[in-house]
Formats: structure tokens, C-alpha cells, sequence
């Protein structure tokens, strides 16, 4: 990706508890964003996807707590924004308006007593002040046709509503204020597959219509694979290679990648066998020494056990970073 960069993490760390019972979730995350751009992040659950979203949006709930690093959003023609510094008044501006987040297990995120008009408007309310009551129940009108839904569904409650639609609704609801940057958590889970690609047709759609840039977290490489632009892996709470959606699923470079592109059927092409992963992802609390998949990795020899690899890129000028001994 070639265009100029939106959101960057830099040396980001992440701790659980403090002291000798405290648990390190990220370690050292260098990831960036680029305008207009389909980020991916996937791995197995327990690797650090969600807690990634988490510390740059700050959401972090004890006793998780930022321990290191960088995060920083650069506006157009102005000075990086640094999130991490970010008063709570300016937090409060700055989410929503700038970066909004589609919440793990969304649909079930409603407030089930109150309407969509009622939740829809209440994000309008807080930031746009000055909106009379009108423009705010139009805007709310645009939203739901935005991402297909009919505008009379404004004073449905979301029992009311199928599970799709109450998905749908949450994004209307995180494009409210038009951000820039959407991350979204796992938005597509609790899904069958059938609706699944319907989101995800109707958010290609709107990021080609309205030009923000997105993280989507899943477990699911090969939802990935279909709409990314790049994709980066996630284990153990680092993250071992990102590169180009076609490059991971033409050549991917490390054991885990591979073992999670033949863990799910493909859609399109010749049958393929399913291999799968074996083991278990380990426990934050017993991290093994040097490379965290080595247990798990057929192709373990000598350092993998003793020394972390460093993410680098393993060919000069191919724009990937692979973070395994057998590339370096």
C-alpha cells in the first residue's frame, strides 16, 4: 500500500494486572494504517486481536493497561494527533468523530428498551449539539438507507429486528459522524454465512462510497482474503507477518499463517485437504520461550525455542515483514 498513512502503532505493549501476577497481552506492535485502506487482523482467539483495538481506541477495562508505545492519528495537512496522550474532553471528541468501533458481539449491543431512532440520534446529539431535532431524525433516515435498511424501521426496538439488521444498524451508528478510521471488532461472528457476505458486500460498498479506512478483526482468514487489502497475523500477542491480502494467500511465510488459510475450506478453486493447527494457542501466564508457536510448528528447529524472531521483511523491496527463523 502506497498511500500515505492514517493511524500508526509503534512499539505498542499491553499488560494484564500489575507486578509478578501481571500478564503481557501485546508485546511490541508496529502496525500501520493507510488511508483508504482494508486492513485485516486475524489470528486464534487469545492472540491479542481485540485488546489491540481496545488500547488504540482506549477501551481498555482493568485491568488491562497501556505499559508502552505509540499511537498516533494523522489528520490531512496537520500535525499527528497522539490518542494515547488525549485528555478525557478530547477522547470524547475524538471518538466517533474520527475513529468509531463496531463492538465483539455487536448485535446484542442495543439497548433493548429503547428504539433505533432513540440510539441512532443519541450519537448526534452529543457531537452536533446545533442539530435541530428534524435533521437529526434525517440523518438517522439516511443511515439506515445507507447500509439497506428501510427508514421505517426508526421506531422498531431491536427485539423487533432480525440478527443482520441489528448488525447493520450498528455500523449505520459507527458512520453517524462519518470517521475516518472504523474498526471493526469481530462484526460478523454470531452470523450465518449467508448474511455474513451480505455485510460484508454492503461495507465494500460503503467504504468505496465514503473512503474510510478499516480494521477488520476476525479469527476467519478467508473473509479476510476476499476484501483486504493487507493482512496482518496475530499470535501470541505479537504479530508475525503481514503483507498483501494475495500475497498471504499465494505464499504465506509463516507456519501459522499457512495453518490458518488450510484450517477453513476454500470457496473457489480445486478441493483442497484441511490440516489444521495442533495444540492449543498458549496461555498468557506460560508463554514458552523464544518464538511463541514453536510447540505448535512442524517446522520448529533449533533457535525457534531459544531466541524470538524479530518481524522483518525477508526480501528487500516486497513491502511484507514475516517475524519466523526460517526466513532470517
Amino acid at each position: 500500500m502506497t498511500g500515505e498513512p492514517i493511524l500508526t502503532i509503534s512499539g505498542l505493549n499491553v499488560d494484564y494486572g500489575t507486578g509478578t501476577s501481571g500478564v503481557h497481552a501485546l508485546r511490541d506492535i508496529d502496525l500501520t494504517l493507510h488511508r483508504g485502506e482494508v486492513l485485516g487482523l486475524a489470528g486464534e482467539s487469545g492472540s491479542g486481536k481485540s485488546t489491540l483495538a481496545y488500547a488504540v481506541t482506549r477501551l481498555l477495562s482493568p485491568p488491562g493497561v497501556i505499559t508502552g508505545g505509540d499511537v498516533r492519528y494523522h489528520r490531512p495537512g496537520a500535525e499527528p494527533v497522539d490518542i494515547l496522550s488525549l485528555t478525557p474532553d478530547e477522547l470524547r471528541a475524538f471518538r466517533w468523530q474520527e475513529l468509531s468501533i463496531v463492538f465483539q458481539g455487536a448485535m446484542n449491543s442495543l439497548n433493548p428498551v429503547h428504539t433505533v431512532h432513540s440510539q441512532l440520534t443519541d450519537v448526534l446529539r452529543a457531537h452536533r449539539p446545533g442539530m435541530r431535532k428534524a435533521e437529526r431524525t434525517a440523518r438517522a433516515e439516511e443511515l439506515l438507507n445507507l447500509v439497506g435498511i428501510s427508514a421505517d424501521r426508526l421506531a422498531a426496538y431491536p427485539h423487533q429486528l432480525s440478527g443482520g439488521m441489528r448488525q447493520r444498524v450498528m455500523i449505520a451508528m459507527a458512520l453517524a459522524l462519518e470517521p475516518e478510521i472504523v474498526i471493526m471488532d469481530e462484526p460478523t461472528t454470531a452470523l450465518d454465512v449467508v448474511m455474513q457476505r451480505q455485510i460484508l458486500r454492503k461495507l465494500v460498498e460503503l467504504r468505496e462510497r465514503l473512503s474510510f479506512s478499516v480494521v477488520f478483526i476476525t479469527h476467519d482468514i478467508s473473509l479476510l482474503i476476499e476484501f483486504s487489502d493487507r493482512i496482518a497475523i496475530m499470535y501470541g500477542g505479537r504479530i508475525v507477518e503481514q503483507a498483501g491480502a494475495a500475497e498471504i494467500y499465494a505464499d504465506p511465510r509463516h507456519p501459522y499463517s499457512d495453518g490458518l488459510l488450510h484450517s477453513f475450506p476454500a470457496l473457489h478453486g480445486p478441493r483442497r485437504e484441511l490440516t489444521g493447527i495442533p495444540g492449543s494457542p498458549p496461555h498468557l501466564s506460560a508463554m514458552p520461550a523464544g518464538c511463541a508457536f514453536h510447540p505448535r510448528c512442524g517446522k520448529a528447529f533449533e533457535p525457534c525455542s531459544q531466541r524470538v524472531p524479530v518481524l522483518a521483511a525477508p526480501d528487500a523491496g516486497q513491502g511484507r515483514e514475516v517475524a519466523c527463523w526460517l526466513h532470517h
